[in-house]
């Protein structure tokens, strides 16, 4: 397994999606890409995609969250599939997050449901791919709120952090303004320290900063990096303060 150098502040620009295991589309709906009239969403060709082109570049790198999409994505793959998929792993180009069957909520979820999804989907990652599959950060960026409980949870499960998406404008605004996006959020009083969790908060909830998204539901003009291009426009997109 890949491990961070010490010593170094290590910065992590990497892809992800974001694929709601049911939301306005059924689990089967949003996998196989049916009903786009509802929703254009087809997560097995968002995981062939990653997949081949990680394969093709190994500065590429990925992290993937929902155990639930992937697991189903996986059990139909051919075994040459598999293997370009446990290289990945292993050397940290796939990398997964959460790792839970689903980014749960945090409100209404009883404890035990949320302990039993994450050892669910937790299982699953483990005996297929031993520690190099196994989660080290938590990433809920799409639950509306988010709880102390929650997060005293992830620290007894031995995580290193957590990714949040939403959050109360006005504390955004304030934590932005303050630059405190990112902090130790600590669980439980009673368990002192043993519960304190490195927190982050992403800028734009599970989007792109504006004008830089190159979904194809989106408009904005690409990175185009080749000088003799005439459309050449690095310098006009990328500003260095």
């Amino acid at each position: 397994c890949t491990q961070a150098e010490s010593g170094l502040l290590n910065v992590h620009i990497v892809p992800h999606t974001h694929d709601d295991v049911g939301w306005l589309k059924t689990v089967d709906q949003y996998y196989y890409g049916s009903r786009n009239n509802i929703q254009k969403a087809g997560v097995q060709y968002i995981l062939d995609s990653v997949i081949q082109e990680l394969w093709q570049d190994p500065k590429r790198r990925f992290i993937y969250v929902e155990t639930a999409f992937f697991w189903k994505w996986w059990v139909r793959q051919t075994e040459e599939i598999r293997q370009k998929v446990h290289t990945l792993v292993r050397q940290g180009r796939l990398q997964f997050v959460g790792g839970a069957w689903s980014m749960n909520d945090e409100a209404a979820s009883h404890y035990q449901s949320t302990i039993d999804q994450f050892t669910w989907g937790l299982r699953k990652l483990n005996d297929t791919f031993g520690p190099c599959g196994m989660p080290k950060v938590g990433w809920q960026i799409d639950p509306f709120g988010h709880s102390r409980e929650f997060a005293s949870l992830l620290a007894a499960m031995g995580y290193d952090g957590l990714f949040l998406g939403r959050l109360d404008y006005q504390d955004k605004g304030a934590r932005l303004a303050q630059k405190r996006m990112e902090m130790i959020w600590r669980g439980d009083d009673d368990l002192g320290n043993s519960s304190d969790l490195f927190t982050g908060v992403l800028f734009n909830t599970y989007s792109p900063p504006p004008g830089f998204c190159f979904d194809v539901l989106c408009d904005d003009e690409p990175i185009i990096d080749d000088p003799s291009s005439p459309m050449f426009n690095v310098d006009a997109r990328v500003c260095v303060r």
